[in-house]
């Protein structure tokens, strides 16, 4: 035999051994890549189990942050008209106030001038009166000419309403001007407390002197505070008046209190957000303004199905249940996941007749991980 048909006999079994070995890979069935099958002992082992999505009412939420607020009308801002040097306080911040307590003294030389002006103008006010109708009753009997008993009359008109200012004077600064007499003319002047609250700022010292626009204490009426909540612009549609609200504080998050909201601002801030009010229902205790909160607010009710959230897993960016297709066969079912509550979770599938589906219902991790390393040894 020569060499060239050697060769060519070599080369033509190699061809026929090659044949033989492709027939033999190609006729090898191919699983599908969304399939995993697994043993008794793994599934056992790894404590899957199945069951159907459950229809259930589930709530929609909304989580945001906030902080407590007191409507303008609970803040009043303590100032003294006149003006003066603050003698004593006792007041910090926190303190409890009730309803005409004397919260500062404060006095000046002014107080002194504005007693005497209204104690003289009093009693001009009387020699003027008995003037006016001693010329009253003369020009009645024709004895002084009109013009004296006019002038009379404006002169007596005039000092009320001197005096009748005076008084309102008097009043603004706290001094009753019934009670006031030659007698009790004080240089020092009482504040008292325009409603029961608690201080929340206070802004001057002893011997400070304030004039009549410096702001001495802030108080608060804590009787209607609330939760002002931050609501971002994509979700300020979603708020309603009336909706409840599950609110709980930064220092105390197990404690949950009920709010319902009251009012929903119509203007958006620089932030791209907007401010929601609620209601306490029941006002917890030692509430300050200004304290941070998180808050829940309900949305809306919805019939959904769902599944627990261990039935969920999570790959190459989307989310996946397995479905039981055969013993101990998972099949890999793409779905859309919504509200979580109470440990389920929302779910939705393309797939016809999902809702009656046997799925996996616990430990949904295990399949998955099954599958990964069956992928990896390929």
């Amino acid at each position: 035999m020569s060499k060239i048909q050697f060769y060519l006999g070599f080369v033509l079994l190699l061809a026929g051994c090659s044949s033989k070995k492709q027939v033999i890979t190609e006729s090898k069935d191919p699983v599908a890549n969304d399939m995993v099958v697994m043993t008794d002992a793994q599934v056992r082992n790894a404590g899957i189990e199945t069951g159907t999505a459950t229809a259930q009412t589930i709530n929609t939420t909304l989580k945001v942050n906030g902080m407590v607020d007191v409507p303008p009308q609970n803040i009043v801002s303590v100032s003294f008209p006149m003006g003066g040097y603050l003698r004593s306080t006792k007041l910090l911040p926190g303190m409890h106030v009730s309803r005409g307590e004397v919260i500062a003294v404060v006095e000046d030389q002014a107080l002194i001038q504005l007693q005497q002006d209204y104690l003289v103008a009093v009693a001009k006010l009387g020699f003027l009166q008995q003037e006016f109708e001693r010329q009253k009753l003369l020009n009645e009997n024709k004895v002084n000419a009109d013009k004296v008993y006019q002038q009379a009359q404006a002169d007596f008109s005039s000092q009320k309403v001197m005096v009748k200012g005076y008084s309102e004077k008097l009043k603004l600064v706290g001094i009753n001007p019934v009670k006031l007499s030659e007698d009790n003319v004080s240089k020092s002047v009482a504040v008292h407390s325009p409603i029961n609250g608690f201080v929340s700022k206070v802004n001057v010292n002893i011997g400070k002197y304030v004039t009549g626009t410096d702001i001495l204490f802030e108080l608060i009426n804590p009787d209607d505070m609330h939760a002002a909540l931050t609501i971002y612009e994509k979700d300020i549609t979603k708020v309603k008046i009336g909706q409840q609200v599950q609110v709980s504080f930064v220092d105390d998050p197990s404690s949950v209190y009920n709010c319902k909201i009251i009012l929903v601002t119509k203007n958006v801030d620089e932030s791209r957000s907007a401010l929601v009010h609620c209601h306490f229902e029941t006002q917890p205790k030692n509430l300050l303004p200004g304290m941070f909160l998180n808050a829940t607010i309900n949305i809306s009710y919805a019939n959904v199905l769902t599944l627990p959230e261990d039935a969920i897993v999570r790959f190459e960016n989307k989310q996946y249940v397995y479905e039981l297709t055969g013993k101990n066969e998972f099949r890999m079912t793409e779905v859309q996941t919504g509200v979580v509550e109470n440990g389920r979770i929302e779910v939705s599938s393309a797939v016809d007749g999902f809702g009656s589906r046997n799925l996996v219902t616990k430990n949904a991790h295990a399949i998955l991980s099954k599958m990964k390393n069956a992928s990896e040894g390929e």
